[in-house]
């Protein structure tokens, strides 16, 4: 028989909105939308600016509307699990290029460009449409400090640009990873697949087996499309590399 899905997720709740009280961290990001508006509240009763992710300019739009001092414009590129929240149409899904300007455009908060960001030119590029800031997620992956496994690690240095999907085996909701075995043979989009956020309970055992034998077939690989674009670098050099490289290109010559 196949096990009961569990998960060791929950949505943003009282316990966790208390940790931001006493942390008091200067920016609180949300994904999926917004918590329920006591819990907001209480977010900014603490002073923390609240930003989060939007796939559309609706859902950019609505993320102003509600409270967000700045929004992530999450472009179809990005990895990881897509912050959709007012529809979960996957064919509908816009680019960074096209997405950022129609965000800036309809939005007075500012926009924070995601999606396929992983050199200087992404920076600088993302600038130019209007963004006033990026978020970079799957460059920083190859960085020695971050902590993925090293079968993840492994996948990362020999992924190409066309090696990413878009699954909901993982979690039951939409993420974007290195292409493997389950994605493959049962995906890489199923309706089989538990509701968010059961899957990953069902997959655990067949992870767990292949991972001792030092397969990761059945691992969650988030990534980005711009995983080809690989540094080896220290988290502090890849940054200050980004905004130099960035800089150069928008400097006037």
């Amino acid at each position: 028989d196949a096990p009961t899905p569990v998960s060791n997720r929950a949505p943003f709740d009282s316990a966790t909105c208390a940790l931001v009280e006493r942390l008091k961290p200067e920016v609180v990001s949300f994904h999926f939308g917004l918590p329920e508006r006591a819990l907001l509240e209480r977010v900014r009763a603490t002073g923390a600016k609240i930003i989060s992710s939007a796939t559309t300019v609706e859902e950019a739009v609505w993320l102003e509307q509600h409270g967000c001092d700045a929004v992530i414009a999450m472009g179809y590129e990005a990895g990881g699990h897509r912050g959709l929240f007012l529809s979960d149409q996957l064919h509908t899904q816009v680019g960074t290029l096209a997405l950022v300007p129609q965000i800036v455009d309809a939005v007075r908060i500012p926009v924070i460009a995601a999606g396929g960001i992983a050199d200087g030119r992404g920076v600088a590029a993302a600038f130019v449409l209007g963004a006033s800031a990026v978020q970079v997620g799957t460059a920083y992956l190859f960085c020695p400090e971050a902590s993925v496994s090293a079968l993840h690690r492994q996948a990362l240095h020999t992924a190409t640009d066309s090696q990413t999907a878009l699954t909901n085996l993982f979690t039951g909701r939409l993420a974007r990873g290195i292409v493997n075995r389950i994605m493959r043979e049962a995906g890489p989009v199923s309706s089989l697949a538990p509701a968010f956020p059961l899957a990953g309970g069902a997959l655990m055992p067949l992870r767990a087996q292949a991972e001792k034998q030092g397969s990761s077939d059945f691992t969650n690989l988030w990534a980005g499309q711009a995983v080809g674009i690989k540094h080896q670098l220290r988290a502090t050099e890849l940054t200050r590399q980004l905004a130099e490289n960035a800089l150069k290109i928008l400097s006037p010559r």
